[in-house]
């Protein structure tokens, strides 16, 4: 993006409101970064742009922003877009959650939130892999060893999630809310998985954190 570009939208973006969110509403990671602005209570804030992506086109919008073409991004008033989910997510905590940033690196909680957050965005990456390989590729070139390989992963994921699935209390936190919004993609796109099956624990967290109002008002259809 050109500097006039930015200086044109930056003027333009501060008149109309302070942070613009451009995302595709079936994405799972721009559900987590809704989920969170919900949670905060800056969703009614965010100037919402939804657009349609795919993998194999590119959406000439969010690439100016993102040159990955992919959702989410959150362009900033100051003109300038982050990207990705986690980032975004990071940067809006940090802003408008401080308290719920522990910066001491000993800190057991810290790592324990940072690492079912990674764990739950792996689980949701092997799951679009798998989706992708299905929907996008001919059935007679579609690699069965592939398929089993990322839902390998992804069963792996959920059965070490089982062992310390968490449970939620009045305000959730981004691990929670990431590991709610890849459950809710496995339900939506993964419906003969039964990922419920021997992983009761996991299935009680879900009940709980998909029970909340910003993952209600975020569901996909």
């Amino acid at each position: 993006m050109n500097l006039f570009v930015r200086f044109k939208y930056r003027n333009s973006l501060h008149e109309s409101c302070f942070m613009k969110l451009i995302y595709s509403p079936p994405s799972p990671y721009a559900r987590k970064v809704l989920v969170l602005a919900h949670e905060i209570e800056i969703f009614e804030k965010l100037e919402h742009v939804r657009i349609n992506v795919a993998p194999t086109v590119q959406n000439d919008e969010i690439a100016m922003w993102n040159p990955l073409g992919k959702v989410p991004a959150l362009i900033l008033e100051t003109g300038e877009a982050l990207f990705d989910s986690r980032v975004i997510c990071d940067y809006l905590e940090q802003k408008f959650r401080p308290d719920a940033q522990v910066v001491d690196e000993n800190n057991e909680l810290h790592w324990m939130i940072k690492r079912m957050h990674a764990l739950a965005d792996g689980i949701l990456d092997a799951a679009l892999l798998v989706r992708y390989e299905i929907t996008l590729r001919p059935a007679d070139k579609r690699w069965a060893d592939w398929i089993d390989g990322q839902m390998r992963k992804i069963r792996n994921g959920l059965n070490y999630l089982e062992k310390e699935a968490p449970i939620c209390a009045d305000r959730v936190n981004i691990g929670q809310i990431a590991l709610g919004c890849t459950l809710g993609y496995l339900d939506f796109r993964f419906e003969d998985e039964n990922w419920r099956s021997d992983r009761p624990n996991l299935s009680a967290f879900y009940d709980q954190v998909s029970s909340r109002p910003s993952m209600k008002k975020t569901k996909p259809v």
